[in-house]
C-alpha cells in the first residue's frame, strides 16, 4: 500500500474542527474513511464535523450500538460504521457491510476498521487518531492508493 501521510497536532476541539473542513474538501462521493484510535479520541466527533461542512444537517451520533447510522441523502450521503462491539470479520459481514462498500452510494466512514482490513481496497483514506490531552489530539491522514 502506498500512499501521502500527513501528521497534525491539534491543541483544540477547534483545530480539529478546522481539520475536519479541510478534509471534506477532498473527499469525493464514494470516498472510504478509516477511523483508528482510542475511544474518546475525537473519531465521531471528526465525522459529525465532516457531515456539518459537507452540508449534511443531520445530527450525527455514534453508531456503537447500532453498527450503522446514515446521514443526508442524494450526493450527500453518508454511511458511518462502528464495529467496536463486534469480535470477529464474520461479524462485520454479518451486517451487510461488503454491500455497502460496493454498493458506493455515499461517503463511508468506518470506526475500528481493523476486524476487516483484508476485505477493503487498496484506495481509501486512514485516520489514526492519538490523544495527547484533554483536547489536544494528534492525527494521522493517510491517502492510500
Amino acid at each position: 500500500m502506498s500512499g501521502l501521510k500527513k501528521k497534525y497536532t491539534l491543541p483544540s476541539v477547534s483545530g480539529t474542527r478546522r481539520l475536519a473542513e479541510v478534509f471534506s474538501r477532498k473527499l469525493g462521493a464514494k470516498d472510504i474513511v478509516l477511523l483508528k484510535g482510542p475511544l474518546g479520541s475525537g473519531k465521531t466527533f471528526f465525522v459529525k464535523a465532516v457531515c456539518r461542512s459537507l452540508g449534511c444537517g443531520a445530527v450525527v451520533k455514534s453508531p456503537t450500538f447500532k453498527i450503522l447510522n446514515v446521514y443526508g441523502a442524494g450526493r450527500k450521503r453518508f454511511f458511518h460504521f462502528d464495529f467496536y462491539r463486534l469480535k470477529t470479520a464474520e461479524e462485520v459481514l454479518d451486517t451487510g457491510f461488503l454491500e455497502y462498500l460496493y454498493a458506493k452510494k455515499g461517503i463511508l466512514f468506518v470506526e475500528w476498521p481493523e476486524k476487516i482490513m483484508p476485505f477493503l481496497p487498496e484506495r481509501r483514506k486512514e485516520l489514526e487518531f492519538e490523544i495527547l490531552g484533554l483536547y489536544k489530539r494528534r492525527i494521522r491522514i493517510t491517502e492510500c492508493s
